[in-house]
């Protein structure tokens, strides 16, 4: 069974992808920029629906979300938070990546007793400077140049395959598929905007960026997966390394001949790496019976 469910988080409308019926729950966060939660999960949804219940969110403004924030990590863990607390367990498994890597990060530095496991997926938060993210920033600085750059770049398949050269491995051996939901992406309207914000927010134009959990990563109670993209040219995979050697509880999982885009990339792969990580399908999830649910949660409608 799978379906679409939305939920109001504050101010904002919190659009999420679900499926599954039985399980364990895991939460999927995606990324900043071209993504939602179909770009970057669409596999990894499908390939966990039979032994887990399935949630991914979009963030606002991205996909069918909406919400004016600010588009921060710590906003972001907040919206995670929110989005929890509509769900009826009292412990989820989450995976995140690229920046949803660093909000689930977040969320379970501050919320162990809530998390049952961590992915983090070429993660952003794991490290001080992104020099490669800068060529996005800049672009962004120039008034028109983001919104013209995106509608240049859905034109054609082949262009849609330039952008995605600065984020894989070999843009050129893409499914399809891949490039397709790429591309509607880039055809939205302002789906470029909260990336922008983002970037404002998180990255300076030396490259340091505003998240970085190296120093709290020794106390992380919570089992961690880092699955790094061997050839991502945007997060170095030397972050996941040393996240791997600083979590008490963490293993690494290095995909060859993959960029940042891991679970589109490589799909059979990461999900067989997902699913080995993940909490036995058979174990019944501890349903939610004492926490109060926060002030402006409600879940709206799921079909």
């Amino acid at each position: 069974m799978s379906g679409t469910g939305v939920a109001t988080i504050g101010d904002c409308r919190i659009a999420y992808r679900r499926a599954g019926t039985s399980g364990p729950p895991i939460v999927l966060c995606h990324g900043a920029g071209i993504d939602d939660a179909t770009v970057s999960w669409r596999h990894a949804i499908d390939a966990l629906a039979d032994d887990y219940r399935v949630y991914a969110l979009d963030w606002p403004e991205y996909g069918n979300s909406s919400g004016d924030i600010e588009h921060t990590v710590e906003t972001y863990v907040d919206i995670l938070e929110g989005f929890l607390e509509t769900l009826p367990f009292e412990r989820v498994s989450l995976a995140g990546i690229s920046m949803g890597g660093g909000v689930a990060l977040g969320y379970a530095l501050a919320n162990p007793d809530r998390v049952e496991r961590l992915a983090l997926v070429d993660s952003y938060g794991l490290g001080a400077r992104l020099p490669n993210a800068l060529q996005w920033k800049f672009l962004s600085q120039i008034p028109g140049m983001t919104e013209f750059g995106k509608i240049a770049a859905s034109t054609t398949t082949r262009s849609v395959r330039t952008v995605l050269d600065s984020l894989v491995a070999d843009a050129g051996t893409l499914p399809e598929q891949f490039v397709d939901d790429v591309r509607q992406k880039l055809m939205e309207p302002g789906s470029i905007r909260a990336f922008s914000a983002f970037q404002d927010n998180e990255l300076s134009f030396s490259g340091r960026v505003a998240t970085n959990f190296v120093d709290d990563l020794e106390s992380l109670t919570v089992p961690a997966l880092l699955v790094h993209g061997e050839d991502d040219p945007l997060v170095p995979l030397e972050w996941s390394e040393r996240a791997a050697e600083l979590i008490p509880n963490a293993e690494l999982d290095v995909i060859e001949d993959c960029g940042h885009w891991t679970p589109r990339e490589r799909p059979d792969q990461f999900n067989e790496s997902l699913r080995d990580w993940l909490p036995d399908p058979q174990r019944v999830p501890t349903p939610k019976y004492t926490k109060a649910r926060m002030p402006g949660v409600t879940r709206v409608s799921s079909d």
